[in-house]
């Protein structure tokens, strides 16, 4: 009970009380093969969940039980996907403030504030914004965008590893595990791979 007295003090509904406020996050920034996939949610302003907190201290099962109560509650939500291929072209950063950009884009309302996981972003339509670290766990409208990305991206890589098993994406997801790069050492890359990541650790050092 302490630990959920804990979430609902923790997280605050939103940054500006009498705006109409989005928050935003991304998923898979650090993995070596799949899209970066993000978020954005509107939530009413009497929204509370006991569990509501950053999707990575959340197990499966109560992710995708909060999937379906952001989305059916929301006043509004998305997902957008950036490619492996643009991620190589425009690095990883930009290609999360895009990914953000484009689930921003598709709401409906579109807001008139975005509170911003980490700590980079790029104007959007000339919306007021602000970037504020680990928010996944400060907001829940954050937070909630942090589920719905992690769910997403979890479910496009899980239906990745049906094309290529022998990567289990259907576990890490692209995350470099030891079985992922094990299987990129024996296999080679895929076309789902980033390119411009380093797929393997150096196999060889040199001796100084």
């Amino acid at each position: 009970m302490r630990g959920i007295e804990y979430f609902m003090l923790m997280l605050k509904l939103k940054i500006n009380s009498g705006l109409l406020e989005c928050g935003t996050d991304e998923a898979g920034r650090g993995c070596l093969a799949g899209p970066v996939t993000a978020a954005a949610c509107i939530l009413p302003d009497d929204f509370a969940h006991p569990l509501l907190n950053d999707s990575k201290q959340l197990n499966h099962n109560q992710r995708e039980e909060l999937r379906e109560l952001i989305e059916s509650s929301a006043l509004a939500w998305a997902v957008a996907h950036v490619s492996e291929q643009e991620i190589d072209q425009m690095n990883i950063l930009n290609a999360s403030i895009t990914a953000m950009h484009r689930a921003i884009m598709k709401l409906n309302p579109m807001p008139e504030f975005i509170a911003v996981d980490g700590n980079r972003f790029k104007p959007l339509y000339k919306i007021p914004y602000q970037c504020v670290v680990k928010g996944d766990a400060k907001y829940q409208h954050i937070a909630a965008a942090s589920i719905l990305a992690k769910t997403e991206r979890d479910r496009h890589m899980t239906g990745l590893d049906k094309e290529y098993p022998q990567y289990d994406w259907r576990n890490n997801k692209g995350y470099p595990t030891a079985k992922h790069r094990a299987a990129i050492a024996k296999f080679g890359d895929t076309p789902y791979h980033r390119k411009t990541f380093r797929l393997l650790p150096n196999q060889l050092k040199l001796s100084l």
